[in-house]
């Protein structure tokens, strides 16, 4: 991140200040494609990790929609489109899986075998066969394309997210050992990009298959200091740790 401005960006979402961080790009976002998209990743990172701001990331992903003009642009928008789409029916907010599956179509078909965007696309897709279609196989081959591209295009972020989903795989097939391995990637990456706000959800998945019960115990604490550290965020967290787990 060489641009003063997606390093302050980064800065911002990385600890939940998503709405600081999308004012910073508005100016640049009137008219640049890509200051566009930036804006409309942060707005709906944000519904996914709060459950508000629908309208604002439904905004922003239109401007971004306005201005892309080439199929990698369009390609993008359309891959952002199907995340939303996907976070607003996971979250229950308003079913929209169709329009989830038919934006993430439309972003395969648009974006070129090389794309850099790519990686995360499967990723999503991943997500669509594994929370919707419940496709466990479908998942797992997305995510682990994601998973190999994410490594191919130095996308370490994604890289972590990648981890998280094959793990919670084997942890579903009760293979542990591989579960822990791909849970403590996650955490290992997310702290050392300071991602703070997927530190919480990391030490939680991995306190889930941690057998000694004092460290899984301190591992779940740890996760409900973070989640109040930031005001309650990812709210799906928050709902799943125990009162103590987040008491002061």
């Amino acid at each position: 991140m060489d641009d003063p401005l997606d390093t302050a960006v980064w800065r911002l979402r990385s600890r939940g200040c998503w709405k600081d961080a999308a004012e910073l790009l508005t100016p640049r976002a009137a008219d640049d494609a890509s200051a566009a998209l930036k804006r409309s990743i942060v707005l709906t990172e944000r519904c996914m990790y709060t459950s508000t701001g629908w309208d604002a990331a439904e905004d922003a992903l239109r401007a971004a929609e306005a201005l892309a003009l080439t199929d990698t642009e369009r390609g993008a928008t359309a891959c952002e489109r199907g995340y939303l789409a996907y976070a607003s029916t996971l979250l229950g907010v308003r079913d929209r899986a169709d329009e989830a599956r038919t934006a993430l179509g439309r972003a395969a078909a648009l974006l070129s075998p090389g794309s850099p965007i790519r990686p995360l696309l499967d990723f999503r897709r991943g997500l669509i066969s594994q929370h919707l279609a419940h496709n466990p196989t479908g998942a797992l081959a997305a995510f682990q394309r994601a998973h190999a591209g994410a490594a191919a295009h130095g996308d370490t972020l994604l890289r972590s997210f990648t981890w998280r989903h094959l793990a919670a795989m084997a942890e579903a097939d009760g293979d542990l050992p591989d579960a822990r391995h791909g849970f403590a990637e996650s955490l290992r990456i997310r702290e050392e990009l300071g991602y703070l706000v997927g530190i919480a959800p990391a030490l939680a998945a991995l306190a889930d298959v941690e057998p000694d019960p004092d460290e899984a115990t301190r591992l779940r604490t740890e996760a409900g200091r973070l989640v109040r550290l930031l005001g309650g965020v990812p709210v799906w967290l928050a709902e799943q740790l125990s009162p103590e787990e987040t008491a002061d």
